[in-house]
């Protein structure tokens, strides 16, 4: 990476750290694969049960692999078990999960966190009920505020996650969103995190690369 493109992307990370601290949530820059996951042995305790939301991040760190592989009770949606069912009662069950594993459409300068949602099934868990949230992002879903967060996930992030998904909305035919009232819409929830009551119970990890939409 040029230095002086280094040098900036430090100062938008340094920022977003520090704001997120103001906002009782707990900001930690991950510089390689090797060092997530060995925070990811401190923070996840043996025998604990941990739930995920929808993310591809995930999957591209190899995260969702290391969790069926750990000492934990793992409530899989992606699991064979669950294919073709439907999945309300896990859902349900991750409000009960110790940790909570996902990833976030965009995380501002100023220490919020925006996401959009289908169904609230990954956002919820994010607002209420496990103890602790592990919210893994890379350096590109960081943007300047909530403006910029929202026109990021209509434009970029929503139109490749419903192509991804194989939904049949407009935004899959011209690759942009255009606000349509489509039944197979995957935009349903806005949802903005600006705090936490219970200090660091939401823990951002930044990788220093671009992952997911």
């Amino acid at each position: 990476m040029d230095s002086n493109f280094r040098w900036y992307m430090d100062k938008k990370i340094e920022r977003t750290i520090d704001n997120l601290k103001k906002h009782n949530m707990l900001g930690i820059y991950i510089k390689n694969r090797k060092v997530l996951f060995e925070v990811l042995e401190d923070l996840i305790a043996d025998e604990t049960t941990i739930g995920v939301g929808d993310s591809m991040t995930l999957f591209e760190l190899g995260i969702i692999d290391y969790i069926r592989n750990k000492n934990v009770h793992f409530l899989d949606k992606y699991s064979d078990e669950y294919k073709g069912k439907d999945k309300k009662e896990l859902y349900r069950a991750n409000f009960s999960s110790d940790t909570f594993l996902t990833g976030t459409n965009a995380v501002t300068e100023k220490g919020e966190l925006y996401n959009i949602d289908g169904n609230g099934s990954r956002v919820a868990p994010m607002i209420y009920g496990p103890d602790q949230v592990i919210v893994v992002v890379g350096i590109n879903k960081i943007v300047r505020d909530l403006s910029e967060a929202e026109n990021r996930v209509r434009q970029l992030a929503a139109p490749i996650d419903a192509k991804r998904l194989d939904k049949n909305t407009p935004c899959t035919k011209v690759g942009y969103c255009v606000d349509c009232k489509h039944e197979e819409r995957i935009c349903n929830d806005f949802v903005v995190i600006a705090g936490q009551f219970q200090k660091e119970r939401i823990k951002v990890l930044i990788m220093d690369e671009s992952l997911g939409y």
